[in-house]
């Protein structure tokens, strides 16, 4: 068992997981806001790798991957920043980015590489169900690293019955079909939708992303899941002055 699964055994609500791209603001910044964030009471992380053509996320991700790559940053140089990441965090972390990355480096290579460093799991959005159940299955669960599916409100029941059955820590439910940055939708589609997922019973919990900004989004998504992820709004706090400082600020309106 992964730290990430421990941490969905033993806590069933308020779980509170921040995105962040490594490399961003400064190439040397993405062990310094893992330290910051678990300090500041983060469940666990998802350490985004940058990509040229970030198709699914809004302009704040988008400019912080163009940033992160102009800076120098690459998947190599990240699992190197990484060595250390055991020896300074406990908290469970994942990697998140696009297949093509992932693809270069090698799936194997890959996925040796985060069990290495300590990584816990991926999200790897573009990366077909099919392609991971029929290649890719056996290498992740050989390294101890869970795959994150995510469901839109498009998805059918039985394609999320399947993802149900590929998972093994939490399902990632996009509170929308949209880009990253959104606000999140409370309204009476959304809250139908998100009951419509619970109602299923599925047998991995659910955190819900995408339009997650303050108290009052998270709060909402907790009604429905174990917790939510906040990605865009962590991202725009990193922006401008002092970073640890902006780490503690962004997470005192969520733990305080």
């Amino acid at each position: 068992m992964n730290r990430l699964q421990q941490l969905f055994q033993n806590k069933k609500k308020d779980i509170l997981s921040i995105y962040y791209t490594a490399g961003y603001p400064n190439l040397n910044n993405t062990m310094q806001i893992a330290q910051a964030l678990e300090k500041a009471g983060a469940d666990f992380l998802e350490i985004g790798f940058p990509y040229s053509d970030p198709v699914a996320d809004g302009p704040i991700i988008q400019a912080s991957s163009k940033q992160a790559l102009d800076n120098g940053m690459t998947l190599h140089l990240l699992f190197e920043h990484l060595k250390e990441l055991r020896h300074m965090v406990k908290i469970p972390i994942l990697l998140m980015g696009y297949v093509n990355p992932v693809l270069q480096f090698g799936v194997e290579n890959f996925c040796k590489a985060c069990k290495e460093v300590g990584i816990d799991g991926c999200i790897i959005p573009d990366l077909p169900m099919y392609e991971y159940e029929e290649l890719y299955q056996p290498v992740f669960e050989a390294n101890g690293i869970s795959n994150i599916f995510l469901v839109t409100p498009q998805t059918s029941e039985e394609r999320i019955r399947k993802i149900d059955s590929l998972s093994n820590a939490f399902i990632y439910l996009l509170s929308s079909a949209a880009t990253t940055g959104k606000n999140l939708d409370v309204s009476a589609n959304a809250r139908a939708y998100f009951s419509r997922i619970q109602s299923m019973k599925l047998n991995n919990p659910l955190m819900i992303g995408f339009g997650i900004s303050d108290k009052q989004t998270f709060d909402s998504a907790n009604e429905y899941a174990s917790g939510a992820i906040i990605g865009s709004a962590f991202v725009k706090c990193l922006a401008q002055g002092d970073l640890e400082e902006n780490v503690k600020t962004f997470m005192k309106a969520f733990r305080d």
